[in-house]
């Protein structure tokens, strides 16, 4: 193992030599180790102590994924210290019923692939209530302005996602953010959003109960709990401020987990069933799956 470790480390010392750069400083010779900046990129930020990729973005208008794509990160693990390229926010633009990226394209006069990599979309799907930063296009044309989200109610209120709504019940915000605290009040922010998008991806499913009530207090037919919190009693405890805004940011539409309906904490089961699900996203120490 030491060998191999040694190996390793040589190889990686290589590479980061060869992604030096040297610069001059007060007339001594210091090197940076810099990603190569996309063509995209039009500023540098430096990742601060408490940072999240989503809370970056949301403070200057990115999409996190589009930070992912313009540094080449493979997951949303960042550091203090790191510096980040930050690509242009361009137009905000919500997606309305019936809009495609092709027609917001055209309505822009921009690609449809530069939506995508500004974005950071996989695919073509988007839904209405769906925010988009457009790359500056030809077009002069202004676009007629979609009106902004209602905000999410105290003790009750709505969820969509691709069209399909979700009645919540008078203090069932409460109950989800509760439930987001207890699963995962230590994880990155956008971890939090996404255990608050799992609960709401059962309830649309026909697999599961139809109300986000039944959804957490599920039983299933051996007895097992599908919550932890639920059967140790740590739902109970009060929710975090943290655990409200994820369960916000859930029922405006934002899933970062690709509609998973699992999730669990990475590394620490060993559930052949569970395992041997579709992982669609990991983000600190959560896996989501379908």
């Amino acid at each position: 193992m030491t060998k191999r470790r040694n190996r390793v480390g040589t190889r990686a010392g290589r590479l980061v030599r060869s992604l030096l750069l040297p610069v001059a400083v007060a007339g001594l010779a210091v090197v940076l180790a810099l990603p190569a900046q996309p063509a995209q990129a039009t500023s540098l930020y430096t990742v601060r102590p408490g940072d999240t990729l989503y809370t970056i973005g949301q403070a200057h208008g990115v999409d996190y994924r589009s930070i992912m794509s313009a540094n080449g990160l493979a997951s949303s693990w960042i550091y203090p210290g790191q510096r980040l390229f930050l690509p242009d926010a361009g137009v905000p633009y919500t997606v309305r019923p019936g809009d495609t990226l092709w027609l917001i394209a055209q309505r822009f006069g921009v690609s449809v692939g530069a939506i995508e990599a500004a974005n950071g979309l996989q695919s073509s799907w988007i839904y209405p209530g769906q925010v988009l930063s457009v790359p500056a296009g030809s077009s002069s044309a202004t676009p007629t302005p979609a009106p902004a989200p209602a905000p999410a109610p105290s003790s009750g209120g709505t969820a969509g996602s691709g069209g399909t709504v979700v009645q919540l019940a008078p203090g069932e915000r409460d109950l989800l953010a509760r439930l987001v605290t207890a699963e995962a009040g230590g994880e990155p922010f956008l971890a939090q959003v996404g255990v608050a998008a799992v609960v709401l991806n059962r309830v649309r499913s026909p697999q599961f109960p139809d109300t986000v009530t039944a959804v957490i207090y599920q039983v299933d037919a051996w007895g097992n709990y599908q919550f932890t919190p639920v059967l140790n009693g740590w739902i109970n405890h009060p929710a975090t401020a943290s655990a409200y805004q994820a369960v916000d940011e859930a029922l405006s539409g934002v899933d970062p987990t690709g509609g998973a309906l699992y999730f669990w904490e990475t590394g620490a089961i060993g559930n052949p069933y569970l395992l041997g699900l579709p992982v669609t996203a990991q983000i600190g120490r959560v896996t989501f799956a379908l």
